[in-house]
């Protein structure tokens, strides 16, 4: 029953491989509410910045949430943050899944956070991806093949999902009611 020196945990099940550095991460997407997914990260500190920016964006008054309120479907803002973090406000309607593509990043973790809106985000083990585009090291991006094997995250004002590296995902869907305004900002964490 599994390799030798394999380590099982309850039920049988094999364990996930401990976390060190973002280097060695293998791959756990989290998704939920803010303080959820705060409260799961293996490595707060390093995400101090982005909840930091969070709590402002999410203070209704704010620089930042009038920033984002006032933005129009199509534009988007880059807001520099500490500690080489960024944030990419951006404001679009969803799009159907035939529009959409399968990414993932190298450099950094994406923290998505839907501010306004909902949308469906997809995501996949990057094990189970066929490249399309390789490695694009200016833009941090790898584009891939679509896959039947992604899981559908529905994605609410004040919820988060963080992909890291290994996390192939495809953002902005829409839903059965088709396109709707979705407000948003993607926070870029380097690994």
């Amino acid at each position: 029953m599994g390799n030798a020196g394999e380590r099982r945990g309850a039920g049988g099940f094999r364990r996930l491989p401990e976390r060190g550095s973002f280097g060695e991460l293998r791959g756990m997407a989290l998704f939920g509410s803010i303080a959820t997914v705060r409260a799961q990260l293996p490595q707060a500190e390093k995400f101090a910045a982005a909840f930091a920016y969070l709590d402002k964006l999410f203070h209704e008054g704010s620089p930042e949430s009038k920033r984002l309120r006032a933005m129009h479907v199509g534009e988007s803002h880059r807001a520099e943050l500490a500690d080489g973090l960024f944030a990419l406000e951006q404001v679009y309607l969803s799009k159907v899944r035939a529009d959409g593509f399968f990414e993932s990043h190298r450099k950094f973790v994406d923290v998505q956070v839907v501010v306004e809106g909902e949308e469906g985000m997809e995501t996949a083990d990057i094990a189970r991806a066929t490249v399309r585009r390789p490695y694009n090291a200016e833009r941090d991006f790898i584009v891939y093949e679509n896959t039947a094997t992604a899981s559908l995250l529905h994605v609410s004002a004040g919820q988060a999902a963080l992909f890291f590296p290994p996390d192939v995902h495809m953002p902005g869907l829409c839903g059965d009611a088709g396109p709707t305004l979705v407000r948003k900002t993607v926070i870029k964490v380097p690994v």
